[in-house]
């Protein structure tokens, strides 16, 4: 199918899952995957409508910022505390924060440039050795060390699920994150701030959406598959 078929057919997707979940479908946020992918089909994609794009490497946000910043980048992909000055400013929100580290340099470096980043906290929710993230038990005192510093601002969490054959089987993990989530946000006098949970991809996220998902991120349903596998 076209590129065009593809998203249309995604948001045919993401709009049954809503109607199945009793959602209302703008609730959700399609983060178009374009790792690895040209320009050309980030603005073909803008043109049917899509607006918000997902990256998993640092040089291309900022090739494709600096080609096409007509449309909002997401980092979604691991991110090196080197190369935090290269991201900050150029995208919308930092899905991946693994580490206090991390957040400390983003803090770092968003006060140097007199802006607030919006990032989200990274949970390795099926504490899987390939992934990065804080574990669950960990992720609340994160939240509330993170949440002191200056020039970032936590707006929800994100996971990376396990690859699954069959996306009922992630059912679980992503119920655990929204409870998580809600924990969390009540927590908070201002908990209208932290509502966002990116979760779900190509394989699972009718199951995400279902469970609550507010941004999913998908790549291969909508630019076919890619040459290489990078587990995001």
């Amino acid at each position: 199918m076209s590129l065009q078929e593809n998203y249309y057919n995604v948001q045919a997707r993401i709009l049954a899952a809503c109607e199945r979940a009793g959602r209302d479908p703008e609730s959700v946020t399609l983060i178009a995957v374009s790792k690895t992918k040209p320009v050309g089909m980030i603005e073909e994609l803008a043109g049917f409508g899509q607006c918000e794009f997902g990256e998993n490497h640092v040089q291309e946000i900022v090739e494709k910022t600096a080609a096409f910043p007509d449309v909002r980048y997401h980092m979604i992909g691991h991110l090196q505390r080197n190369k935090v000055k290269q991201v900050v400013g150029r995208v919308v929100l930092i899905h991946s924060v693994d580490s206090l580290r991390l957040a400390e340099e983003i803090s770092k470096e968003s006060q140097k440039r007199g802006i607030v980043t919006d990032i989200l906290v990274e949970v390795n929710v099926g504490n899987e050795e390939s992934k990065y993230g804080f574990s669950f038990e960990e992720t609340e005192r994160a939240v509330s060390e993170i949440r002191k510093l200056s020039g970032v601002s936590v707006r929800g969490l994100m996971c990376v699920a396990p690859y699954v054959a069959v996306p009922e089987e992630n059912r679980p993990l992503f119920h655990k994150m929204k409870q998580l989530l809600v924990d969390i946000s009540s927590k908070y006098m201002d908990n209208s701030t932290v509502n966002i949970l990116s979760m779900g991809m190509t394989n699972d996220f009718e199951t995400a959406i279902e469970e609550g998902a507010t941004h999913v991120r998908i790549g291969t349903a909508l630019f076919g598959a890619r040459e290489y596998n990078v587990g995001r």
